[in-house]
C-alpha cells in the first residue's frame, strides 16, 4: 500500500474490536501467513478466518498476495502507524484535558498544624 494512503482511524479501531481479528493481526505481525495456517493456529474455522481477513483488508490493515494456489496475508505497517498516531493523539488530548482540569481546581492541600 502506498505511503500516501489515508486510513480512517474509526474503521481501523472498529476492525480491531473483535478478539479474533486482533489475534489474526498479532500472528501476522510475527510473519505472513495463509488462511489455512491462521485457522490451524486459532479456535475458529477457515471460513471465519477468511471473513475476519476480509474486514482487516477492507480497512487496509492487511494485504494479500498470490503464492501458488494460496493467498498469503501480511500486515500493512502504514496502517499500524495510523493506529499508533490515532492513540498518541488521543492520549495527548486526554493528558492536556486532565492538566487543564487539575489547574482549575482550587488548592486543597491540608495544612499541618504544629
Amino acid at each position: 500500500m502506498a505511503a500516501n494512503v489515508s486510513f480512517e482511524p474509526d474503521a481501523l479501531v472498529d476492525a480491531l474490536g473483535d478478539p479474533s481479528r486482533r489475534a489474526i493481526l498479532t500472528m501476522l505481525c510475527e510473519r505472513p501467513a495463509s488462511v489455512t495456517a491462521l485457522a490451524d493456529a486459532l479456535p475458529v474455522s477457515r471460513p471465519a478466518v477468511s471473513q475476519h481477513l476480509r474486514v482487516l483488508k477492507e480497512v487496509g490493515l492487511v494485504h494479500d498476495r498470490a503464492e501458488g494456489t494460496r493467498r498469503i496475508y501480511t500486515v500493512q505497517p502504514d496502517a499500524l502507524a495510523a493506529i499508533l498516531s490515532y492513540f498518541n493523539d488521543f492520549w495527548q488530548q486526554s493528558l492536556m484535558a486532565f492538566r487543564l482540569a487539575a489547574e482549575q481546581q482550587p488548592d486543597t492541600t491540608i495544612e499541618e498544624h504544629p
